[in-house]
């Protein structure tokens, strides 16, 4: 079998403060959404500007580096993966998911300006 590698690295901006769970057997969770503006111009010269939000997800110690560092507007650079799942709604509609597992934060002093 070859190798794989489901290999994430992204920077943007923090859309709000991290939401931390504790859970069970001492197990930390933390939560934040990042938006990544992308910048392109349509063949009839018109800029565009498309936001796309990643949800990333931060387990235990860095559960503890997330909550202490990201605040809204921080700038988020990661090294995760990618991992998928669903859940169903009190409807029973199922909804998919894809979060980013983070296994690196790299902290950065730039906040958002507008």
């Amino acid at each position: 079998m070859k190798n794989v590698l489901n290999k994430v690295v992204l920077s943007g901006y923090a859309g709000a403060d991290v939401e931390v769970k504790n859970l069970a057997n001492n197990q930390k969770v933390a939560k934040v959404n990042i938006a990544i503006n992308e910048y392109f111009t349509t063949k009839n010269g018109e800029e565009i500007k498309k936001t796309n939000w990643f949800l990333l997800t931060f387990w235990n110690a860095n559960a503890d580096l997330a909550e202490k560092e990201i605040k809204k507007g921080s700038l988020v650079s990661i090294e995760g993966r990618l991992q998928t799942g669903f859940y169903e709604t009190k409807g029973g509609t199922k909804r998919y998911t894809t979060d980013i597992v983070v296994n690196q934060l790299i902290l950065n002093t730039e906040k958002a300006t507008a």
